[in-house]
């Protein structure tokens, strides 16, 4: 049976069975899960973060992006989660769905250095011996104090 919409289920874990036409989202994982909207039983993960899906919710509906491909299950369908409503896409060539892995994993490549970068950046430089021998501002004013 084709699936023609989703009905977001807010979860604190994944139900050992899916039902149909059931969006579960576990917020606390950033995950979302369903069966494949094609109606072979698949279970579908669709992680939430910068370089995979971006979930919306609208207080009703959600909406997930980009398409979800399952191109890894017999059936590969293509389709968006748009509103609750299930949108067909077409298929995709071969090529086109490696040249799509290729984006992603150059992006997930880019975020992890940029997030690396923001670390190395937010720790403190490394002392000069200078720096350490220099008393301190507090030290100074009280041996100024005479304490």
């Amino acid at each position: 049976m084709i699936i023609k919409s989703l009905t977001p289920q807010f979860v604190e874990s994944f139900p050992q069975k899916l039902e149909p036409g059931e969006l579960y989202l576990a917020m606390e994982f950033a995950t979302a899960a369903h069966l494949c909207a094609c109606g072979c039983g698949n279970k579908v993960i669709t992680p939430f973060s910068p370089t995979d899906w971006q979930m919306s919710f609208d207080g009703e509906t959600v909406s997930l992006k980009p398409s979800i491909g399952n191109w890894s299950f017999k059936c590969r369908s293509h389709y968006w989660v748009r509103s609750g409503r299930i949108e067909w896409a077409g298929d995709m060539s071969q090529a086109a769905i490696n040249a799509g892995r290729n984006r992603d994993a150059e992006a997930k490549a880019r975020l992890q250095s940029s997030r690396t970068e923001e670390v190395v950046a937010r720790q403190p430089a490394p002392q000069t011996q200078e720096q350490v021998d220099e008393p301190s501002l507090i030290a100074r004013f009280k041996t100024w104090l005479g304490f």
